[in-house]
């Protein structure tokens, strides 16, 4: 199977139930690089960026997958890549665990500046990975094809896949994010809040350090889409002061 990672596109999805339903340069592992990031915590985009997003998620999350799928390669072009938006990974085991905490493992195995790479094509390939886990072996031969194209050999993943302590990182980070009060992928943080869905009357809006989330002085509708992403991102932009659209006058 000939595996390369996705072309940007940008389509919408919406649906409120993604934020629960699932139960630039690169810096990977090294924390720190805002004051919403701590040790280990993956990330691209400038350390200067005036809005974080963190980002709890699963590779065995379908809701996951369609956000990194629909919604992402837009805030990547428009945000990482113009200096307005770090966005910080973290490791969840929603979905089905094991096929999750195996993805993670490959990805941490990958090199550093590969990590988002293999997180990439474990949602690019998610559908498949179900499907191979139907018969024996047939994960971790889906699982090979994405090692291969970031550069692992045979030995190298075999080694990775079998790592105890490995796996026991990986389920600390869940355990983690359990202590965070993360109880569902995806969840979004933002500056520090979380960006979470709730009740406003009879409507169903996203609340931001506990107060309905206003926009222009409108509630903003607990969709996870394009549209609504662009929405809040470009709000949070122009808090900081900083131009919406406008590039780094240099980079990292």
């Amino acid at each position: 199977m000939n595996i390369t990672r996705r072309t940007l596109t940008a389509s919408a999805v919406a649906s409120a139930f993604f934020l629960a339903a699932c139960g630039g340069g690169s810096s990977s592992g090294s924390g720190g690089g805002t004051q919403f990031e701590r040790e280990g915590d993956r990330a691209i985009g400038s350390s200067n960026a005036p809005v974080t997003v963190i980002e709890y998620a699963s590779t065995s999350c379908p809701h996951c997958a369609e956000f990194h799928e629909d919604v992402f390669p837009t805030i990547e072009e428009r945000y990482i890549e113009t200096g307005q938006v770090r966005f910080v990974f973290r490791e969840m085991l929603t979905g089905a665990p094991s096929l999750a905490q195996a993805g993670f493992m490959l990805a941490r195995c990958a090199p550093d500046d590969r990590y988002f790479d293999v997180i990439d094509l474990l949602f690019e390939q998610q559908q498949a990975i179900f499907q191979a886990a139907q018969s024996p072996n047939g994960t971790r031969s889906e699982f090979w094809n994405i090692a291969q194209t970031v550069g692992l050999s045979r030995d190298e993943f075999n080694a990775c896949i079998t790592d105890a302590e490995l796996r026991r990182d990986v389920a600390d980070a869940h355990e983690q994010a359990i202590a965070d009060g993360i109880d569902g992928t995806p969840r979004f943080i933002i500056n520090g809040h979380v960006l979470d869905a709730d009740r406003n009357g009879s409507q169903l809006v996203y609340y931001w350090n506990e107060a309905p989330l206003r926009i222009n002085d409108e509630l903003v509708p607990a969709t996870v889409d394009e549209a609504t992403f662009i929405r809040i991102l470009d709000h949070f932009v122009a808090q900081s002061g900083a131009e919406v659209g406008a590039e780094e006058s240099e980079s990292e």
